[in-house]
């Protein structure tokens, strides 16, 4: 049963670093000879569980287990590898990476390893360029150009951001989420060319899903905002007409979403409540 349920967790991509742990500690440690075919593919899920749970007496004995099978593996150096990395030596690390990159210059895995050193290590701009460096060689790798948005958003730069997440979403067109934060970015960018951007990849996540809450909100402000502009007077009241309608869907979504009991009365005193605040600048 342990088995069935490691490798229906390997399959759907779900890490459960604690029960894993915890299993192999109770059931599999000295029972992991009877899994089979799958015994290999276990001890590395157990490793990476060992690691992200601290527990690096666990990650070291199945490490050494590897190693014995596999001397030379270069999978198993980059487990090493991160082992070394969850016990901060570094620099020891990173000539371990180096090495299995010169043995093969197209395991993109270590890579990223020597990327998630510069972040841990809080060098946020070597990282930008290590990672750019690598997209370079791995331009199809959609996980790299999200953390690549993610590093320039942190820094700031939300031009360079955008044209990262537009690059997600040559790769997957019909995902609302990446419309959703490409959105977000131009609409945080600013300016009446952005927000009519914003509002656009708004429209498209709410096509491909109309239950999106936060594209629907978005919407509703992109087009506040252009009502409220200097735009040409037919562009506002468009505006005007789809912000009502932005903000009718949201309503509707939240209300039928919420478990909160005469939720129509408190949307309605918090309607009022905003209506009356009367902002001025200093």
């Amino acid at each position: 049963d342990v088995r069935d349920q490691f490798r229906k967790w390997r399959e759907e991509s779900e890490r459960h670093s604690d029960d894993v742990v915890q299993l192999w500690i109770a059931v599999l440690e000295d029972k992991v000879h009877k899994t089979g075919n799958e015994r290999h593919l276990i001890l590395e899920q157990v490793i990476v569980a060992a690691l992200d749970t601290a527990r690096l007496d666990i990650a070291t004995k199945c490490i050494k287990e590897l190693s014995v099978e596999f001397p030379g593996s270069l999978r198993v150096m980059k487990f090493k590898a991160m082992r070394l990395e969850a016990m901060e030596q570094y620099d020891a690390a990173n000539e371990l990476l180096d090495n299995i990159i010169e043995k093969d210059q197209t395991n993109a895995a270590p890579r990223k390893r020597k990327i998630a050193i510069l972040k841990a290590r809080g060098r946020r701009m070597d990282a930008i360029k290590e990672l750019n460096s690598y997209l370079k060689k791995f331009m199809s790798d959609q996980e790299a150009w999200q953390e690549l948005c993610n590093l320039y958003m942190g820094q700031g730069d939300y031009g360079k951001a955008a044209f990262c997440m537009e690059e997600v979403l040559l790769h997957n067109p019909h995902s609302h989420l990446v419309h959703q934060r490409l959105a977000d970015i131009r609409y945080t960018m600013g300016g009446i060319d952005n927000v009519e951007i914003a509002r656009t990849y708004y429209s498209q996540a709410i096509k491909l899903n109309p239950h999106n809450l936060r594209a629907l909100y978005g919407l509703y402000l992109c087009c506040s905002n252009l009502a409220n502009s200097r735009a040409v007077s037919s562009k506002r009241k468009e505006s005007q007409k789809l912000a009502q309608w932005a903000l009718d869907q949201a309503t509707a979504e939240t209300s039928s979403r919420s478990t909160i009991k005469n939720n129509d009365k408190w949307i309605s005193s918090l309607d009022s409540a905003f209506g009356n605040l009367d902002i001025k600048s200093n």
